[in-house]
């Protein structure tokens, strides 16, 4: 097993764990947090918990915080909202800086730059209620995936095959997000890869008997498979491991996270879905598995996360 120990020397004053918050992935955070929170108790003395609500920064300040482990997800937390109100306060924090948040959390966008950058990523379109199904399916696919262009954990998220289900999958992610998005569905084996600290952890191939990896296939079946070592060859996982570190590192992104990919069933080609900058910590999480296969258990991942924040803030860096 490999071991990280936290530099108390390089504590500068208290710890706190932000979680919850106010955003659709709400229970997700909560579970993540407490899992974290206990991790760092069991090698830190006093650190805080905190559920992330109105009166979160007046809670830091009055505890006199200076170290902050990000387990917050989705907007307020994974967006640079907070990211931006602790760097003005002098507290560091794990994780990605303000721009690289909020270039992951904003799909139109992100997916707009990496196109811009060569990075593959599947083909869209933003679309409203009054879409049109044939010239969407002409110009993308007859199968689409539709998503709010700001969520996480495949919340309003909806395959589509027809027009009828275009209409009501563009109504439901309006429920979620001004800016909905009509993507090419990809065809083929989904692929996650986390980045910890500058190293690239084996890819995680996702199999779910469920239409797609959807937040119940996240969440709360136990018949979502996770297979690490996913079974691609030496020179596949490369090439995976490649594109998600260019992804990842095109955003500016920095500390930890997880790159999402979908394969191509019948080019092999890989594409980029997203980035998560605070990916979960849960018990179904994918970044602790990705480490346990390379000898990191759960408390060392997350001292390592941490850790990472401290020689950032001791070095008087700034996250992107």
């Amino acid at each position: 097993m490999r071991r990280f120990d936290i530099d108390k020397a390089a504590l500068r004053g208290p710890v706190a764990v932000l979680m919850g918050g106010n955003s659709a992935e709400r229970e997700v955070s909560l579970e993540s947090g407490r899992a974290v929170h206990a991790a760092l108790t069991r090698r830190l003395d006093g650190v805080l918990a905190i559920d992330a609500g109105a009166d979160v920064l007046r809670r830091l300040i009055a505890a006199g915080v200076a170290h902050v482990f990000i387990a917050l997800h989705g907007r307020g937390g994974e967006d640079g909202t907070m990211q931006g109100a602790l760097q003005t306060l002098g507290i560091s924090y794990t994780g990605s800086g303000v721009l690289a948040c909020a270039l992951a959390m904003d799909k139109l966008r992100c997916k707009r730059f990496w196109q811009a950058e060569g990075i593959a990523t599947p083909d869209f379109a933003v679309a409203d209620v009054t879409a049109n199904y044939d010239e969407l399916a002409a110009r993308l696919g007859p199968r689409l995936i539709v998503k709010p262009a700001s969520e996480g954990s495949s919340i309003g998220i909806t395959p589509v095959d027809n027009a009828a289900e275009l209409r009501a999958a563009v109504a439901l992610a309006s429920g979620y997000d001004s800016c909905v998005l009509v993507e090419r569905r990809v065809m083929g084996p989904e692929y996650t890869v986390a980045i910890v600290d500058g190293e690239i952890l084996p890819s995680i191939r996702l199999e779910t008997p469920r239409t797609f990896y959807d937040y119940e296939a996240k969440y709360q079946l136990d018949t979502t498979r996770y297979l690490c070592p996913s079974g691609l060859d030496a020179g596949d996982e490369r090439a995976l491991a490649a594109l998600a570190a260019r992804a990842f590192d095109s955003l500016g992104c920095s500390g930890w996270g997880r790159v999402d990919v979908m394969r191509d069933a019948a080019s092999g080609e890989f594409a980029v879905l997203e980035v998560n900058t605070a990916p979960g910590m849960t018990s179904h999480s994918l970044v602790p598995m990705a480490a346990r296969a390379v000898g990191i258990e759960f408390d060392d991942l997350v001292v390592r996360i941490f850790s990472a924040s401290l020689a950032r803030a001791a070095r008087g860096g700034v996250p992107g």
